[in-house]
Parts: structure tokens; C-alpha cells; sequence
């Protein structure tokens, strides 16, 4: 992908957007789960995507860069009407025939517009998140690789740094995966494995130490409630707290390796090429998760109360890009090309069936739903579509191919 520069656009749509499971105790297996405790104060202690609806203020489209050298996983974007953007480093292309080979009819319509907002970030960081305080709507924070922490507080017109002294007095140069908000009460976490805290809305914010047990790097969190979080790491741990990260308890028994080596002769295609890691994982609002390994080859799905992560067959032969939930509860999955499906019904399920979408052979890269029948796409070289009946049609937003960079989130 095109590296991330200092320029950002901010999407202003035109048109209106869009319990914590009990946990099970660990086996003592070397790939179990441990529940671990944090302690308050200094540690050494060294991630898609939790996909909402839209909020009611727009949509958020994210263009984004290469990660760092060596990252495999996608990094998703959170939430709201604001969002940074790169300097163009791929050109947009002549669009050429639909995802699946034909000539799509195509719409093309100004449903958005941009604004400019400059960023005090160095050339090569990479913004991977943000999240607004829900009770201070102007208030937000950006945050991206090389340690990256933005606050603004005045809707996203403008950002400046912020410095958190307990995540610099080590010599790590931490990556800021992911950041989420319930009320004033805010989560963030990083890699090399790092957890930060705030109950006052960001106005301060403290660290919380994680076990060196800890399985994988954290790589999404999302706050549930009150003085309540659920955290996942990129080897499919899940862990949840409701005493402020005092204390974590693990809601899987095993690591998704474990899983799939007694599962691998079980006739999930590509099981036995998995590389221990989960690509992008994203959260219903219900509390299910559905994660894609890093090779695409296949996914994983886990509800609450189910000891074990549960591998399926993908339903295409192109290897997946990115899943997530509908507003209706089903499934959508995008494959590298371009191709869009969504499942029947709602659930988890391995039966899916394929929206004709133009993208014209640029990549979806994510699927942001508002309602049953609204919805948009996001993905390579400024494409952003729309849909308001279903995805029987789609409308391309003219305004965002200006920017000639992926558009990598959708909210």
C-alpha cells in the first residue's frame, strides 16, 4: 500500500449514517489461555476491528498506508465523521469492468464532501485507529505506529500530540493498535504489549501492566460498560475485566494454533498453512467475533460462552481480504479483487452468496453497514461505493477518487 504522508481529508457526508460472556477456567496446556491480574502502576511489560453501525454524523473512510516491515495484520480504523488520510502514492486507475470480469453498469454521484486537515505526524506513520469521547463529541484521539497519540477538541479540525510518560520511559517505540471508548472511560492498547487506561474522558491517562503469560500481542479492545473492557490478541486469546483491568479473565480456553491442530484433519482448506496469527478481527454488537488468518485461506468465528474459536471453509476460491457483521446480524466477506458476498440469513454460516459490486478491480478493503439496506465499500485507490437498497445497486462517491489512495475503513 501507499505510504501515509501529513495531509488528511475528513469525510463529511452529505447524507446520515450509519455483556461481557462469562469466562472459562484454562486447561494447563502450554497453548492455554491463562486469567491473569494487572497491577496498577510502572511495569516493563512490553495487534477487525470492532465494526458499529454508522453513527447518526456520517460515515468514516479511512485511506491508509503500508504497514511497518514485517506487519502482516490490517489495522483497522475506528468510529465517527472524521478521519485522516494520505498523500496519493497509488494513482487512480482508469476503472475498468466490474469484480467479476463484466461491465457493470456504474453511478457516479457526489455524495460527500472533503475537507483538508494537516497532521503533526512524521512522513511513514501509520494512523491505525481513533475514537470521540461519547459525552464530549468534540473530543477525539488518533492514533497510529512510532508511539502516534492525536487529541482534538474540536470535531477533527485540528489535532495535536499528546504524551503519555508511563508509555515513554522504556526504550520501546510502542504501536498503538487500538482505542475505545464507553462514556469517560477509555482503553488503549499497543504492541509490543502495552495497556493504557483513562476514566476522565483522555484528560490523563495511566498504564496497566500485562502478564508476560499474555498470548500474542493485543490487537483490538473494545469497552463494553462500566469499569468493563474485552480485549483480543493476534494468536485468538480473549480476555475480558470488570474492575478496570485489575484483573483479566480468559473467555477461550486455547490459543487458535491449539485449535486448529485438533482440528486441521477436519476439512477446513488451508488449516495446515496457518501461520499463528489472525489478519483482522471484527465484534458484532452482540459480543461475536469473526477473525481472518493471516493467509486469508480461511476464517474463524466465537460466541460468547463457546470454549473455542471455530474454524470454516471460506466460500470463494480468491483468498479473503476482511469480514464483518451486518446490521442485520449476518455475515459479510470481501476477497482480494474485488469480489463482495454477503451470507444467507443471519449467523455464522458458510453459506454466502456474491453481490455484483463495480469496483472494477480495485481490492474492498472494508463494508460499513448503517441498515438492512444502506451500506458502504471502501477499498483501492479512492474507491467508496454506496448502497441503499440492499446492494442491488451501488453509486460511486466521484468526490473520494480524488484522493488516489486506498480507502482502507468504513464506519
Amino acid at each position: 500500500m501507499a505510504a501515509l504522508g501529513t495531509q488528511a481529508l475528513s469525510l463529511l457526508s452529505s447524507h446520515p449514517q450509519r455483556s461481557l460472556t462469562k469466562g472459562l477456567s484454562s486447561p494447563s496446556s502450554s497453548c492455554a489461555i491463562p486469567s491473569f491480574s494487572g497491577l496498577r502502576g510502572g511495569s516493563k511489560a512490553k495487534t477487525v476491528n470492532v465494526h458499529q453501525p454508522c453513527s447518526s454524523k456520517g460515515c468514516v473512510v479511512t485511506p491508509v498506508a503500508a504497514l511497518e516491515e514485517g506487519d502482516e495484520e490490517l489495522a483497522v480504523v475506528s468510529r465517527r465523521g472524521v478521519l485522516a488520510a494520505s498523500t496519493a502514492a497509488l494513482s487512480l486507475g482508469v476503472l475498468m469492468g466490474g469484480s467479476d470480469g463484466s461491465d457493470a453498469a456504474l453511478a457516479d454521484e457526489t455524495i460527500s464532501s472533503w475537507e483538508q486537515v494537516v497532521l503533526p505526524v512524521d512522513p511513514g506513520v501509520v494512523l491505525l485507529d481513533m475514537a470521540f469521547v461519547p459525552d464530549q463529541p468534540d473530543r477525539g484521539f488518533l492514533l497510529g505506529t512510532r508511539q502516534t497519540l492525536l487529541e482534538t477538541k474540536d470535531a477533527g479540525r485540528s489535532w495535536s500530540p499528546r504524551s503519555i510518560p508511563s508509555a515513554e520511559d522504556e526504550d520501546f517505540n510502542y504501536r498503538f493498535n487500538s482505542i475505545s471508548f464507553q462514556g469517560q472511560e477509555g482503553w488503549i492498547i499497543g504492541k509490543p504489549a502495552i495497556l493504557l487506561h483513562t476514566s476522565n474522558g483522555g484528560e490523563s491517562w495511566e498504564r496497566i501492566p500485562l502478564s508476560i503469560r499474555l498470548p500474542g500481542n493485543p490487537i483490538t479492545i473494545r469497552g463494553t460498560g462500566p469499569d468493563s473492557a474485552e480485549m483480543v490478541t493476534d494468536e485468538g486469546a480473549i480476555y475480558v475485566t470488570s474492575n478496570k483491568g485489575y484483573n483479566w479473565k480468559a473467555a477461550v480456553e486455547e490459543t487458535v494454533s491449539a485449535t486448529l491442530n485438533r482440528t486441521v484433519s477436519s476439512g477446513i482448506s488451508g488449516a495446515s498453512y496457518y501461520t499463528g496469527t489472525l489478519n483482522t478481527v471484527n465484534r458484532s454488537p452482540a459480543g461475536d467475533y469473526v477473525a481472518v488468518v493471516s493467509r486469508g485461506n480461511f476464517f474463524l468465528t466465537w460466541e460468547p460462552g463457546q470454549p473455542y474459536w471455530q474454524p470454516h471453509n471460506r466460500t470463494s476460491a480468491r483468498r479473503i481480504q476482511n469480514m464483518g457483521w451486518r446490521a442485520d446480524g449476518g455475515l459479510w466477506l470481501v476477497v482480494r479483487g474485488g469480489g463482495l458476498y454477503v451470507s444467507k440469513g443471519t449467523g455464522v454460516t458458510e453459506d454466502f452468496e456474491e453481490q455484483k459490486i463495480p469496483s472494477r478491480g480495485f481490492g474492498i478493503l472494508d463494508v460499513g453497514y448503517r441498515s438492512k439496506d444502506e451500506a458502504w465499500a471502501a477499498g483501492g485507490s479512492g474507491i467508496l461505493l454506496r448502497t441503499t437498497d440492499g446492494g442491488k445497486s451501488w453509486i460511486r462517491d466521484k468526490v473520494a477518487d480524488k484522493i488516489a489512495a486506498n480507502l482502507y475503513s468504513v464506519k
